[in-house]
């Protein structure tokens, strides 16, 4: 088990992060907020994917109303969250129409005074905050003072805002410094876990297509949570939100920290491999998605690792030539045909 940096307990609605807390999975939804009924049916579909907080735009006060409609409709099933930049009357609506957070850029939403109404909206409504200083909009003294954005201007931009809101009497605050850039995110993160004891939210933002932002995302979270950094974290992709979902839960699966649903190992293939194993692991992918049951199932296609890897999960298959054996809890019990693999051992999982 990694040993987590210890932070403070913040708590988004029926949810707990920090402390001794799992990690959160969270989302964004990409809907126009006003379209509420396509708004709510996707966060049904991240709620069910494994999303555990949601965040959604509110950028104008017209907006307000579909969102109190939104927050009505998930009260205490999932937090909701207001995602606020320029109008800090925005982020004190949307407060008092029930989101479960705040979520602020503090260098654009216009000043202390501006900040410290948001921040007095938030303890009357008794919600947290979280202060998003973004390498995309950074504070114009500290780009002048730093020549440029770099983790040194984040975090000092970062821990500005938290004195601040300190000063107001205020500790519900999440924090996070997120960048595009992956080794610049990754040092803010390292700098900034050092100088403060509250929940960190990581990300690395605009990360991109799934092609590389899939990538970007698993370096930079993976390394900060490896290295037990991290409380809370979106996987930032330019697709359908519930991708997000199911990458963010492949990394804390792959880092053995959360587990959710079906843990695939599958060998590459090579020379040795007689059977079109690419075409049968793709299959068995397919075809347990949706399922959160937590189950190792191996899928290996020679005789060097196969029947090993095979014997660890708890089911897999090892498969010859035009043929294979199936494994539960480590035993052989059926030797199969090539055809016959996919639908037995989607059968025994499901049995399981």
């Amino acid at each position: 088990m990694l040993k987590r940096r210890k932070s403070r307990e913040v708590k988004i609605g029926n949810i707990k992060i920090g402390g001794d807390n799992p990690i959160a999975v969270q989302s964004m939804t990409t809907t126009d907020t006003n379209d509420v009924e396509a708004t709510i049916e996707q966060i049904e579909r991240l709620v069910k994917a494994g999303c555990e907080i949601v965040r959604v735009a509110v950028p104008t006060r017209k907006t307000v109303e579909s969102f109190r409609r939104i927050v009505e409709h998930f009260k205490g099933r999932v937090p909701i969250v207001a995602d606020v930049h320029f109008d800090y009357k925005i982020a004190i609506m949307a407060a008092d129409a029930g989101a479960d957070k705040v979520r602020i850029n503090p260098g654009n939403i216009g000043g202390f005074d501006k900040v410290k109404e948001v921040i007095a909206a938030a303890k009357a409504n008794d919600i947290p905050i979280r202060i998003g200083v973004n390498a995309g909009s950074l504070e114009m003294d500290l780009i002048d003072k730093y020549k440029g954005v770099n983790a040194d201007a984040l975090v000092e931009s970062a821990i500005r805002w938290v004195r601040f809101f300190e000063d107001q009497g205020f500790d519900k605050i999440v924090v996070s410094v997120k960048s595009a850039y992956v080794p610049q995110m990754i040092e803010s993160y390292r700098k900034v876990a050092k100088l403060i004891d509250y929940p960190l939210h990581l990300g690395v933002t605009e990360a991109g297509t799934p092609k590389s932002g899939i990538i970007k995302s698993a370096i930079g979270i993976g390394t900060l949570l490896a290295e037990g950094i991290g409380d809370t974290f979106r996987v930032s992709l330019t697709a359908d939100p519930v991708e997000e979902v199911r990458v963010a839960w492949e990394i804390l699966k792959a880092l053995q920290i959360r587990s959710r649903g079906i843990m695939l190992i599958a060998c590459p293939t090579c020379g040795r491999t007689k059977i079109d194993l690419i075409n049968l692991a793709e299959k068995v992918e397919e075809a347990l998605d949706g399922i959160d049951k937590n189950l190792k199932v191996a899928v290996m296609g020679c005789e060097v690792n196969g029947p090993g890897e095979a014997r660890e999960a708890d089911i897999g298959i090892a498969a010859g030539k035009g043929q294979g054996i199936l494994f539960i809890k480590g035993k052989p019990v059926k030797r199969l045909k090539e055809n016959e693999l996919l639908d037995a051992l989607v059968e025994e999982i499901k049995k399981l």
